[in-house]
């Protein structure tokens, strides 16, 4: 992942908290500021991911001090910033409301996941499907040949007078 994607994290729960901050006594309801709870979310899944995979990073950078310290950091103020939306939220909607929106979310990305689980098993089976048409298909077409074939030579062998020569 780029430093650029690194950062990106970041400043997306960054941004989004300051959204929240400015928003939050003024919001009628949660709808309001919920795309900024939606990208504090993405910010803090894309430092997570950063973190677990250090894709395209080359060894010196991966584990070097400053790499290290920033991931750390980054993760550490992530969930600071969290916990202080945690609160917010909690005072302003209700003292279950972030509870809420968390299983909310967890339940949506399970149904996402199994949707797309199922999508998957889906085309596999459709793809099957096709092939065991291709294949009958493939298998009726060459008895048809060699039904074909063999009605051309019973008619060839009775026009020939059976002698197996073509007829003068």
């Amino acid at each position: 992942m780029a430093v650029a994607e690194i950062l990106a994290g970041i400043a997306l729960v960054k941004s989004s908290v300051d959204f929240i901050k400015s928003n939050i006594n003024t919001a009628k309801d949660i709808g309001e500021i919920a795309g900024a709870v939606d990208g504090l979310f993405r910010g803090q899944e894309e430092l997570e991911k950063k973190r677990s995979k250090n894709a395209g990073i080359g060894f010196k950078d991966q584990f070097g001090i400053k790499s290290v310290a920033q991931e750390v950091i980054d993760a550490k103020i992530a969930a600071e910033k969290m916990q202080e939306m945690k609160n917010m939220i909690n005072m302003r909607f209700g003292p279950d409301t972030w509870q809420s929106i968390v299983d909310e979310r967890t339940k949506r990305i399970q149904e996402a996941k199994e949707a797309a689980k199922q999508a998957r098993i889906k085309k596999l089976k459709e793809q099957e499907e096709f092939w065991e048409q291709v294949k009958v298909f493939m298998i009726v077409g060459i008895v048809a040949v060699i039904a074909f074939g063999a009605f051309v030579y019973v008619m060839w062998s009775a026009t020939s007078g059976g002698s197996g020569r073509p007829p003068i």
